[in-house]
């Protein structure tokens, strides 16, 4: 109990943070494949258009990272053992990964645990509490020994320096980034580093003479404001600081929305072909949303044009429905609203659902 005269103490955040998660299961499935270069995405066939979900580190030393085409992956690492996606067993085994973490006590107390993907998750303690290092210890151990998948965890008095200290921490380590120590860690590092922060925000930010952590967090916020937006301009200005007030969240993600894509192996030059695509997409989808049990109210499509131009468009629906055929059909609608002067090389269809109750 902490009496007047004793200092506060801390809360803090941890990010719990799977290494090379999807490169991992497979090897667990496969541990001939231990030590070896493996890239895991699409159908496993560098020949077709796919994209790597994920690169082992031994990949990665050869300049493989995740969302880069599969054909180039094979060629930059031409050793690698290439992989399909399996993703019911990496659900499957992120799901015993979230139950782990969501059993550990911290000095005898329940933990929030907000899950951000297959991969990672926050944990808060409902109370201050003391020792986060020996309390990540415990989570490293925990999920080891329930998976035998190695994590990370970083630690930070709020979510955005947890979620950064993680990579400080990587591989299979345990790092702390604090108010106290944000500049010292941050202050000198490109924009870019903070997480929110992407290249085209990152050059956006450049042009205002914004480089670093520390200019951000010195920049004025009024100036950010006007030249990035009212929302944007001081949410950046508060990441530069170190500054995140969200709470780590329990509660269960309720998607907004449920889409499928496809990119084809071949370019869709006939329209009647695209039109149908589109059909077949929006069908699928309406199995996703008839899972959730919400009707759509919001059409979507993104297409891709060769190379790489890509457009999107949408309508809100004169009533909500999960009628397969009305959905479809609102998804080639959409198309008559782009130019069919390219070749299509991507196209999805995207439902938006109606709020549940009680709303999100």
């Amino acid at each position: 109990m902490t009496t007047s005269g004793d200092p506060p103490r801390a809360r803090w955040v941890l990010h719990v943070d799977l290494d090379q998660f999807i490169a991992a299961v497979e090897v667990l499935r496969r541990p001939e494949l231990a030590g070896l270069p493996l890239i895991v995405g699409g159908r496993g066939d560098p020949s077709e258009r796919a994209v790597v979900s994920t690169a082992s580190y031994e990949a990665r030393e050869y300049g493989v990272g995740s969302g880069m085409p599969l054909r180039l992956a094979a060629r930059k690492c031409p050793d690698a053992v290439i992989l399909p996606v399996d993703a019911p067993a990496y659900e499957a085994a992120s799901a015993q990964v979230m139950a782990t973490l969501r059993a550990q006590q911290w000095d005898g107390a329940p933990v929030d645990v907000e899950v951000l993907g297959w991969d990672e998750a926050f944990l808060a303690a409902r109370e201050p509490r003391e020792d986060p290092v020996a309390f990540a210890e415990q989570l490293r151990a925990a999920v080891l020994a329930a998976t035998r998948l190695h994590c990370s965890v970083g630690i930070g008095n709020n979510k955005l320096q947890a979620k950064i200290a993680t990579d400080f921490g990587k591989p299979r380590g345990v790092y702390r980034i604090t108010d106290e120590t944000w500049f010292e860690e941050m202050g000198d590092r490109p924009t870019r580093a903070l997480w929110g922060i992407g290249a085209k925000t990152a050059k956006r930010l450049a042009t205002l003479g914004i480089d670093t952590v520390r200019q951000l967090a010195e920049s004025d916020a009024r100036v950010l404001a006007a030249e990035i937006g009212p929302t944007m301009g001081p949410w950046f200005h508060r990441l530069g600081r170190g500054v995140d007030t969200s709470p780590v969240d329990p509660a269960p993600y309720v998607p907004r929305a449920h889409g499928r894509e496809e990119t084809f192996q071949s370019d869709l030059e006939v329209w009647a072909e695209v039109e149908e695509a589109a059909r077949r997409l929006a069908r699928r989808a309406v199995v996703d949303i008839d899972a959730e049990g919400r009707p759509a109210a919001r059409v979507g499509i993104k297409v891709r044009f060769k190379p790489f131009l890509t457009v999107t468009r949408s309508l809100t629906l004169p009533a909500p429905t999960n009628d397969p055929e009305i959905l479809a059909e609102a998804a080639v609608e959409l198309l008559g609203r782009v130019d069919r002067d390219r070749p299509v090389r991507l196209l999805g269809v995207r439902l938006e659902m109606t709020e549940p109750e009680g709303g999100y």
